[in-house]
């Protein structure tokens, strides 16, 4: 059986489309049928659902599709770790993060590609399910995200910090020249936010309703930066997290005022795989992690932001 046939397999279930999927593994698309079909034949079952179009798997491909993304796994490990042995770990380190802490990864990475300067680093913006979904699935190595919130399943949690929010509006605005402002002061105000589908805003709203008022959402948005620019731009504000500040620091024109602690608080880190290989660059993030005191690190930033934008 040929590991580049197992390729395809999870490709084709990561992008669920022929074309993209014979792209992602740069081969043509007939080519990445035929290695296909033939794994059909070698294992005597049929893996893929025929149609004019990808339309899943078979019960069977299923089974095949987890063994294929085990054995990918191992296969990736056995070079990490034969690397290691040669001249220092080395390889990609692939690696999910919730948009709020994307920006947090650099803390941890920078220090780590210090002390592996072979290793590099494939950083992805991903919601907390998705995280999770690829993480048992073997397409990344390590997530980052909350961790004592929505149910993660079977992963291993590295607690990395609190999360605390600020309010984010601009000077001339309604509550600009203030010091101090409540979670109904936000909940009153015209805000942009991260959308729906991201656990960041599912917790904010929860926080905004216990005010019992009906808060304003003019602007969602899945990135961090249009976040900034329509506060700037629309006059708008946001609630967002402290982790923000070391990469993003307060634009000119903004101010960002500390919210007071909500009923509940919400704890970032770092997830692992709960079962199969164990990547020895996942393990190096670890270890690095837990020599960088993020919660220290972030908590000078929100005292002392970056210098504004201009």
């Amino acid at each position: 059986m040929l590991l580049r046939r197992l390729e395809y397999l999870t490709a084709l279930a990561r992008e669920g489309h022929f074309g993209r999927a014979a792209e992602a593994c740069h081969v043509t698309q007939p080519a990445l049928s035929a290695g296909i079909r033939k794994l059909e034949q070698e294992l005597g079952v049929q893996i893929v659902k025929r149609g004019q179009r990808f339309e899943g798997f078979t019960p069977e491909g299923v089974q095949v599709l987890h063994w294929a993304q085990r054995m990918l796994a191992e296969r990736a490990s056995l070079d990490q770790s034969i690397a290691a042995m040669r001249g220092g770990l080395n390889g990609t380190l692939r690696m999910g993060a919730i948009p709020t802490a994307l920006t947090v990864a650099s803390l941890l990475t920078t220090p780590m590609r210090q002390q592996h300067p072979l290793t590099g680093f494939l950083l992805l913006s991903m919601s907390s399910r998705e995280i999770v979904r690829r993480l048992n699935d073997f397409d990344i190595d390590v997530g980052m995200t909350y961790v004592d919130g929505e149910p993660l399943g079977k992963v291993r949690v590295v607690p990395l910090y609190r999360e605390r929010y600020l309010f984010l509006t601009p000077v001339d605005g309604e509550h600009g020249a203030r010091d101090a402002v409540t979670w109904a002061d936000a909940a009153r105000s015209a805000l942009c936010l991260l959308t729906g589908d991201m656990q960041n805003r599912r917790i904010i709203d929860g926080h905004l309703s216990d005010t019992g008022i009906d808060s304003q959402v003019v602007v969602e948005t899945d990135t961090v930066s249009a976040v900034y620019a329509h506060v700037a731009s629309m006059g708008l504000s946001s609630v967002v997290p402290h982790a923000w500040l070391p990469t993003f620091g307060v634009p000119e024109g903004i101010r960002a005022i500390p919210l007071p602690g909500p009923r509940r608080t919400h704890q970032v880190g770092l997830v692992l795989a709960g079962h199969g290989p164990e990547s020895m660059l996942a393990r190096a993030l670890v270890e690095t992690a837990r020599g960088v005191d993020l919660a220290r690190v972030l908590s000078l930033s929100e005292a002392a932001p970056a210098p504004a934008a201009r």
